[in-house]
């Protein structure tokens, strides 16, 4: 959420801010809704100031011993308007907060402005993607070949877009997801979360993903429940309303879980594969640090992503994602993105954005410092990484003429030393 008194004092700056995020939002409906805030909180203060000299009044008049009959009613029924009006100020403040929920943050200077991902800059590329001396097969076509996707018993058992891993393809999926997490708390910072796959409505509002997008999510049924899109959800509000010490900064924290996302828009794209689906489980990595150096820990986080991918052997670049392409919450973002030899093209496989102190202005998240102010946080958060799209990456970037897998040395110890996956004789 943006700081109230920036939108008031600042409105140029948040209407440029739309515009370059093509957001259908206008900042001339902010001001109306909070110029009637205002005034409705301007009726009520010189009503209750009348109602204070009424008082004053009906004392004076009583100790002369007068008749306070008529001031009474008078009284009262300033009383009856002020009760009145003080709902349609809550309502009117409501309105306000309301619309600042579904305002998007404001990207940094540093971002290139653009509609959408053609106007994205490529940062970099790491590493050279292999020359095929036979055609190239699709991750999910090879997969099920060799026995560890299925997708057929999965769309019987739940619908489209699930798959039931087997054998060696569910092992590489709980490897993948130690050898993240080994890394992030061995080699890094990090701090291992389990946190809950569910959360409620005020933990979703806190990340950013209610109100806006709540046809992305999975609700439960009759509850004030959640599945979790990601566990940057709840590792970020894991300080929702408390105030961390300077000293505490930065902190992180790494989770594997599950993910849920209902997809909704996505018609028709990803359908092949393991590239979309509605559940799929990642490490995710987030991050609180002070403001004056949270761009700094935004380079950090990203190179734990793609560290990752170095260690298996994976092509990769990195893109600065432009104004039209960023997600509500980030005032920055890098995309990490995998080299996928039969679509032959780059695809996401991590996102790692700065949040500034929109979420922690959200969920209450602030610190004290060694002066004694309190500020808000700024958060970030990062895929480190999903294990769907990085099976897939190793599926296709490791395939062989002969059917077969060769799968990076460096999982060989979460693999019980195997590193190829043979087809079946």
């Amino acid at each position: 959420m943006l700081d109230l008194k920036l939108v008031q004092k600042n409105p140029e700056i948040l209407a440029k801010a739309l515009k370059d995020r093509h957001s259908d939002l206008d900042v001339a409906e902010f001001q109306q809704l909070d110029a009637r805030r205002r005034e409705l909180l301007q009726q009520v203060e010189d009503l209750k100031s009348k109602r204070n000299q009424a008082s004053q009044a009906v004392a004076e008049h009583k100790r002369k011993g007068e008749d306070i009959l008529q001031y009474v009613q008078e009284l009262g029924k300033l009383s009856d308007t002020i009760k009145a009006l003080d709902l349609e100020v809550n309502a009117a403040k409501e309105a306000v907060y309301n619309w600042l929920l579904r305002c998007p943050n404001i990207p940094d200077a540093s971002v290139p402005i653009g509609r959408d991902e053609t106007d994205n800059p490529e940062l970099r590329r790491v590493g050279t993607p292999r020359a095929f001396s036979f055609p190239v097969r699709e991750h999910g076509e090879l997969g099920a070949a060799l026995g560890g996707f299925d997708f057929e018993r999965a769309s019987r058992l739940t619908g489209s877009r699930f798959v039931v891993s087997f054998g060696w393809a569910a092992l590489l999926d709980r490897a993948l997801i130690n050898f993240f997490l080994d890394q992030h708390t061995l080699h890094e910072d990090y701090i291992e979360v389990a946190p809950p796959y569910i959360v409620n409505s005020q933990t979703m509002t806190g990340t950013g993903q209610l109100p806006k997008f709540e046809e992305d999510l999975f609700k439960l049924r009759e509850n004030d429940y959640y599945l979790i899109p990601t566990a940057e959800v709840p590792l970020t509000n894991l300080h929702a309303q408390e105030t961390l010490s300077e000293a505490d900064l930065p902190r992180a924290y790494c989770a594997a879980t599950p993910c849920f996302r209902s997809e909704a828009g996505s018609a028709g794209k990803d359908t092949r594969g393991i590239i979309r689906m509605h559940q799929f489980n990642k490490v995710e990595m987030v991050r609180f640090s002070h403001p004056d150096n949270s761009f700094d820990q935004l380079e950090l986080m990203t190179s734990h992503a793609c560290h990752l991918l170095e260690l298996l052997e994976l092509p990769y670049r990195v893109i600065t994602l432009c104004t039209g392409d960023m997600g509500f919450g980030a005032t920055k973002t890098y995309d990490v993105e995998v080299w996928l030899p039969a679509q032959k093209t780059y695809r996401e496989i991590s996102s790692c954005s700065n949040c500034g102190d929109f979420q922690a202005r959200r969920a209450g998240i602030r610190f004290k410092s060694n002066a004694g102010k309190t500020s808000f946080v700024h958060t970030l958060n990062g895929s480190g990484l999903p294990t769907g799209r990085t099976i897939a990456a190793l599926i296709e970037n490791g395939q062989q003429q002969d059917g077969s897998i060769v799968l990076p040395k460096v999982l060989a110890p979460y693999l019980h030393g195997q590193t190829v996956i043979e087809p079946k004789s």
